[in-house]
């Protein structure tokens, strides 16, 4: 019985798919009780059916500072605490050149990827103060680490919470309170699928430049994520882990 995250209570944001699915399944099989969140509520329901017991969810637009508060002070209701966040929801853009970038698209990039986790961590931190301790872990990307030519919006919103990371990391270590990320190569999710439909070629050239020869699974995204979130990370905060099989970018 495995137990790396053995009677925490955990958020896991952008649940409905993709990484926030199998982080939700995965935390659920490591011992805690996680609360389920997105927009989607029936893709919601059947997540968290497909985990049991374990899981509840709550359907929100976590774009709007008032419904993460909500989610937040949710979880608390429902369980007492909030221990452990991930933060994975996310928007992507359509491959483009700045020049070419809308400010419509650039306002949903931003808003989504950089503002909303912004205050998702202020939120969840207000709780874990409260409840004496905790850990988040937020969503960054192998696009923020270097130069992003494809999605530089993208790319910018995931460099800026990168820089919250370790900002909100130093201001609440002496807390109890760790904030790490975790960075991603080329992930096998609907929003990649989007990306190869966009653009044709995508996976094939990622696949023959990155060491292990192929894009990374959901699952093993949610792997880091779960070490960093649990005790076993109790001396680590701060950090931006690439999670890429080896490639720089």
């Amino acid at each position: 019985m495995s137990t790396l995250l053995e009677g925490k209570i955990a958020l896991v944001t952008g649940a409905s798919r993709g990484i926030g699915a199998a982080a939700a399944r995965l935390f659920a099989a490591e011992g805690a009780t996680v609360v389920l969140t997105a927009r989607n509520e029936a893709a919601l329901k059947q997540v968290a059916d497909e985990i049991g017991d374990a899981a509840t969810y709550l359907a929100a637009d976590l774009a709007e500072v008032s419904e993460m508060e909500r989610v937040v002070a949710a979880v608390v209701e429902r369980h007492g605490r909030l221990d452990v966040a991930f933060n994975n929801a996310a928007t992507g853009e359509p491959p483009t050149k700045v020049a070419d970038t809308s400010e419509e698209v650039f306002d949903q990039v931003t808003r989504v990827n950089f503002k909303a986790v912004y205050f998702a961590v202020a939120a969840q931190v207000r709780a874990m103060q409260a409840g004496g301790g905790g850990a988040i872990v937020n969503c960054s990307s192998i696009g923020s680490l270097a130069a992003n030519p494809f999605l530089p919006a993208y790319g910018a919103a995931k460099r800026a919470v990168n820089s919250l990371t370790a900002s909100a990391a130093v201001q609440y270590a002496a807390e109890g309170i760790r904030v790490n990320a975790v960075a991603p190569g080329l992930v096998l999710t609907e929003m990649v699928t989007d990306w190869e439909a966009a653009t044709p070629g995508v996976i094939d050239g990622y696949s023959s430049t990155n060491p292990t020869g192929r894009p990374a699974r959901p699952e093993e995204i949610a792997e880091a994520a779960a070490w960093l979130l649990s005790d076993r990370a109790s001396y680590v905060t701060g950090v931006v882990l690439p999670v890429t099989g080896g490639s720089a970018i």
